[in-house]
């Protein structure tokens, strides 16, 4: 692992990357738990709206 993190530029770069890919991976999962929610909160407007035709 020394050999490959030899200059403080590498280092950087190297925090830089992680950084990019965990930024992606929380905004994938915030993108994914919105889109859930909505979806869920359009089918439960939806099932409301009829159980309340049929009473």
């Amino acid at each position: 692992m020394e050999s490959l993190l030899q200059s403080p530029s590498q280092v950087f770069s190297v925090l830089a990357v992680a950084a990019l890919v965990l930024l992606v991976i929380v905004t994938s999962g915030v993108i994914y738990l919105t889109a859930v929610e909505w979806r869920d909160r359009r089918r439960r407007k939806r099932d409301s709206g009829t159980a309340k035709k049929k009473s």
